[in-house]
């Protein structure tokens, strides 16, 4: 299976309100409850007042369209990571799922995904 790794560095952040973001930014992964809106995008697109922040993220993106049927992808590289005490924040989108490691886990994680037969590829900066 082929992983892209994006560029930059990206921030999981909590934010008020939808006007308190760019929606304009791209990647942008937003999650709403009734609790929080919590948002994915790069650290340096990064405006916002935010209520929380967490830094430092690498991101892994899963190449090709990942059809509904298919079962345990995202599961199988979790659990790889977490054998090695590598944790993750997981977002997935219509198409493909994208794996966020912390910046200091992310050659250990690189190294790990390549021992178990997974291709990794950079994504050139834009």
């Amino acid at each position: 299976m082929l992983l892209t790794v994006l560029p930059e560095e990206f921030s999981v952040i909590q934010i008020g309100y939808f006007s308190d973001i760019d929606l304009s930014i791209s990647p942008l992964f937003i999650g709403k409850t009734e609790e929080e809106i919590s948002v994915v995008l790069p650290t340096k697109d990064l405006t916002a007042a935010t209520l929380n922040r967490e830094d430092h993220w690498k991101v892994f993106k899963i190449e090709g369209v990942l059809d509904f049927s298919l079962v345990g992808i995202l599961a199988k590289l979790a659990t790889i990571l977490a054998e090695c005490s590598i944790s993750i924040f997981a977002v997935s989108t219509f198409n493909t799922d994208y794996i966020l490691v912390k910046t200091a886990d992310f050659e250990k994680a690189k190294q790990v995904l390549i021992q178990h037969d997974y291709q990794i590829t950079e994504e050139v900066g834009k």
